[in-house]
């Protein structure tokens, strides 16, 4: 089988193409496509707790907290620690923070408004409806495997 008869290959090819592009878009505001969608993930209302950002965003602890120490140092965010649970720090945009998230949402809002105007609604869903179905596959794939049991009986 050829790489590009593969699903994995088109994923990889579509994501590290959307990866370049908001990486040049984001230079062009001396930021990164990390730290904009960190900044997308954060609720600008209540903060988000660290622990919940990781895993909402799809990355490791490690990755992440490399990524908001710098976005600290920035000014884009500050971190509170919780009154009531002193384990737990939220973190919080900075004024300058909400600015910066405004571009990031603006960069995504127009790139999906292109990608649908370029296929359309019915292939928007019939693509949303696919992606599902293989997320959905891989959820059930990853929660049955012998590796993840392992762990959880160790």
């Amino acid at each position: 089988m050829k790489p590009e008869d593969t699903i994995d290959f088109h994923l990889r090819w579509a994501w590290h193409s959307i990866s370049r592009m908001y990486n040049i878009e984001a230079a062009k505001f001396g930021s990164t496509m990390s730290v904009g969608h960190t900044l997308l993930n954060i609720d600008t209302d209540n903060g988000t707790p660290s622990t919940k950002l990781g895993p909402k965003m799809g990355m490791e602890a490690r990755s992440l907290t490399r990524i908001l120490k710098s976005m600290e140092e920035k000014g884009l965010i500050y971190k509170v620690q919780d009154k009531k649970d002193r384990r737990m720090v939220r973190i919080y945009l900075t004024p300058f923070g909400k600015e910066k998230r405004e571009v990031s949402r603006d960069i995504v809002i127009r790139f999906n408004l292109a990608i649908k105007e370029k296929l359309g609604q019915t292939k928007m869903n019939q693509f949303f409806s696919v992606i599902h179905k293989i997320n959905d596959f891989l959820d059930s794939q990853i929660t049955t495997s012998p590796n993840k049991n392992k762990k959880n009986n160790e």
